[in-house]
């Protein structure tokens, strides 16, 4: 029907990355939330819209492309559109391994957050929890949306590297070269190598000029190309090298090699006898 509202729209799941609980999207037309508590972190970014809402009492609004919104567990909130198209947002929610309830009282006092660069980083986050196989990535980049919600919260300053950083770095990319098949996540290369994971990444940011979750995407390319060229199907090089699936090695494979696994593999001489 001409000029109906459009239908509500959910996404929901739980990733594989430690921290995170459930990743939603919505977009609501009418919905309104009624009171209620979350046992996690809710941190929220818009697409479209505005919306009101109240938490402890207190009233709020968010809306604009620069604003993320930070609920704390356990503090009473609900919300409601704020225009009449409705809202599309995108919802993290977060255990207390990533944001102890101890920040409970900075979120209260400032749950809207006007911070581009917080919100570029969790779109970033977002599109790494959508593509399967890229859980690495989602788990680095977390940790530097952790890192600046703290900041937020007064409780944080990032350390910049240091005389330690050559080490932390060449040891991480030992352990990533040992493990580039299975993979290693960030959180247990953090604690066999006793540093912060956001302060590990930058240590190897500014040791060898990319993140290590690029780093291992690239040892995964290399391999997955000899092995094409040895003659291996597409779909069984994908996962002897890492990669998810076949469609996870050919996102990444045409990007660093500029054609995809199957025409690098077709264009390798053939035996003439």
């Amino acid at each position: 029907m001409a000029g109906a509202r459009p239908r509500t729209k959910i996404s929901a799941w739980t990733p594989p990355v430690p921290g995170i609980t459930e990743v939603f999207h919505a977009h609501f037309t009418d919905h309104a939330y009624p009171a209620h508590v979350h046992e996690t972190w809710d941190l929220m970014i818009l697409d479209a819209g505005g919306v009101d809402f109240a938490l402890d009492r207190r009233e709020h609004a968010i809306s604009g492309a620069d604003s993320v919104m930070l609920l704390p567990p356990g503090v009473p909130h609900d919300g409601r559109t704020a225009t009449e198209s409705g809202f599309r947002k995108r919802v993290l929610y977060l255990d207390t391994g990533v944001l102890p309830e101890g920040l409970t009282g900075g979120a209260v006092a400032r749950p809207v957050l006007r911070d581009a660069l917080l919100r570029r980083r969790i779109h970033q986050l977002h599109t790494a929890l959508g593509q399967p196989g890229d859980a690495f990535e989602a788990e680095s980049r977390l940790s530097f949306v952790a890192e600046r919600l703290r900041r937020h919260l007064g409780t944080w300053r990032p350390r910049e590297p240091g005389r330690e950083a050559n080490r932390l770095a060449a040891a991480l990319r030992d352990l990533l070269d040992s493990r580039t098949a299975e993979g290693v996540p960030l959180h247990e290369a953090a604690a066999l190598l006793h540093a912060h994971p956001a302060h590990l990444i930058r240590c190897f940011g500014q040791a060898y000029g990319l993140p290590p979750h690029a780093y291992l995407t690239g040892r995964r390319v290399d391999r997955a190309r000899r092995l094409l060229l040895a003659g291996r199907r597409p779909a069984d090089v994908a996962t002897d090298v890492g990669f998810h699936d076949q469609a996870h090695l050919h996102r990444h494979f045409t990007r660093h090699v500029g054609t995809t696994p199957g025409r690098y593999a077709a264009g390798r001489p053939r035996d003439s006898r």
